[in-house]
């Protein structure tokens, strides 16, 4: 009887194992990159053989699966549309995917500013969550994991945006979505993977703490909060490394606030985490991030330092930053104004990656310095239409050899501010905006704020 009993156990087991799986990125009411080579991927018995039908081409193709139990194959995306449905038959099940849409897929990453939802409360909350409805964006929540080692899977599932969905996601991804769709016409894919308080090091992979031994060793200045691991890569090995063969359009990046206390090294770690994702991709996707905003960090200069840091990783091909100083108060960290920066990243991805946006969606950035004298004379990118909010600039300073730093008076004449104090003679550097709750009152014609720099 035992031998028996053993036996249906071995042929049940079996039959389980032939069963086709996907990872949860793929299910009902996903979408998938469009006008692209999109790969489809799985597991089931070794060597099993079965069929996959994609609706928008209503073609069927073979798949065999490897030693290994795993599976893969390419499939060609039409321009966007749908929705369609995708069908794998094997020989111990068929899988049924139906209300695909083919568009745009974005991850959503970094902390509690990405994470902030709309029902952590936001601007005209009621409103925006009765006016949720629209099919043409779909959310996955990428649940909160960590690893010690690369995963295959997350845990999440597609849903369509309603009033009941929305509530719950991020509100910056879902602004800009709704911004890129009405603008485009096209459905909209988000993946949803961030974790309030999360420090940069835990979304990086561990090659590059072994290829740059001093981002490591930058990172022991971070202390361990209550809300979310401070141990490197762990967030990434859990959270992005089992999408990294979803094929995505670009990133979207909040995160910042909790590298203060390493403020000066996070354009290195910032420039090695973007190179390393888009390294698993295998393709330089672009990558647009907010610069966090003016608040009161615990330091006097570390929100300062990570804005320029931000600003100077713009040196990174492909990447956009949206400016938020004037969309914030220094009390609170969490600004409730979040339709201005989804819209201002959307903006950035419809000029930039789309050809779809022809204003401008920079604030003034520094260029160079031209020392006149006693004064330092100031250029800017951006700098159409620059024009002052008050009576007089607010927040710059001005050093000499010796390095200490003064208060500057400031004017601004066709573009180029003039600079000086009268405790600096032969000036050297200048800054702008640099105190960590330093909000500038400098615009272009944008009406998009100045961005905080240093010309050391």
């Amino acid at each position: 009887m035992r031998f028996y009993l053993l036996l249906i156990f071995i042929c049940s087991t079996a039959i389980v194992k032939a069963e086709i799986t996907l990872p949860n990125i793929f299910s009902d009411k996903m979408v998938l990159q469009r006008e692209a080579e999109v790969l489809l991927y799985g597991w089931a018995d070794p060597n099993e053989e079965f069929e996959i039908y994609t609706g928008w081409n209503d073609k069927t193709v073979a798949v065999k699966t490897g030693n290994n139990a795993k599976w893969q194959v390419t499939v060609q995306t039409p321009e966007a549309g749908g929705p369609y449905s995708i069908k794998f038959t094997g020989k111990g099940n068929e899988i049924i995917f139906t209300q695909v849409l083919i568009g745009e897929v974005w991850l959503c990453s970094g902390q509690s500013n990405m994470e902030w939802s709309a029902n952590s409360t936001i601007d005209n909350k009621e409103f925006e969550i009765a006016n949720a409805n629209n099919d043409l964006i779909r959310l996955f929540t990428v649940q909160k994991r960590t690893a010690l080692h690369p995963l295959e899977d997350v845990e999440g599932t597609w849903e369509a945006c309603t009033s009941e969905t929305m509530p719950d996601f991020s509100a910056v991804a879902y602004f800009f979505a709704k911004k890129v769709a009405t603008e485009l016409n096209v459905p909209i894919g988000l993946v949803d993977a961030s974790w309030g308080a999360s420090c940069a090091e835990v979304w990086t992979p561990e090659n590059v703490f072994e290829s740059f031994p001093e981002l490591a060793n930058a990172h022991k200045a971070i202390k361990p909060n209550k809300w979310v691991t401070i141990e490197p890569s762990v967030l990434y090995n859990a959270m992005i490394a089992p999408l990294t063969n979803f094929k995505i359009s670009g990133v979207l990046w909040y995160q910042g606030e909790s590298n203060t206390a390493n403020a000066s090294s996070y354009q290195n770690l910032f420039t090695h985490m973007i190179t390393s994702w888009r390294t698993a991709w295998q393709y330089d996707f672009p990558f647009y991030y907010v610069q966090i905003a003016p608040f009161k960090y615990g330091g006097t200069y570390e929100g300062g330092i990570v804005r320029d840091q931000q600003r100077r990783t713009l040196s990174l091909k492909n990447t956009g930053m949206a400016m938020t100083s004037d969309i914030c108060t220094v009390d609170d960290i969490h600004p409730q104004n979040k339709q201005d920066v989804g819209l201002r990243l959307a903006n950035i991805a419809l000029k930039y990656h789309f050809n779809a946006f022809d204003g401008e969606v920079n604030g003034p950035l520094y260029d160079m310095v031209k020392v006149q004298g006693n004064a330092i004379e100031v250029s800017f990118h951006n700098d159409e239409g620059m024009y002052v909010k008050g009576k007089q600039i607010d927040h710059f300073e001005i050093s000499g050899e010796n390095g200490v730093w003064y208060p500057a008076k400031a004017s601004l004449k066709k573009g180029v501010v003039r600079v000086s104090a009268k405790e600096v003679k032969l000036p050297v550097h200048v800054r702008y905006a640099w105190k960590s709750t330093a909000i500038g009152n400098l615009f272009n014609a944008a009406g998009l704020p100045a961005s905080t720099f240093t010309s050391e």
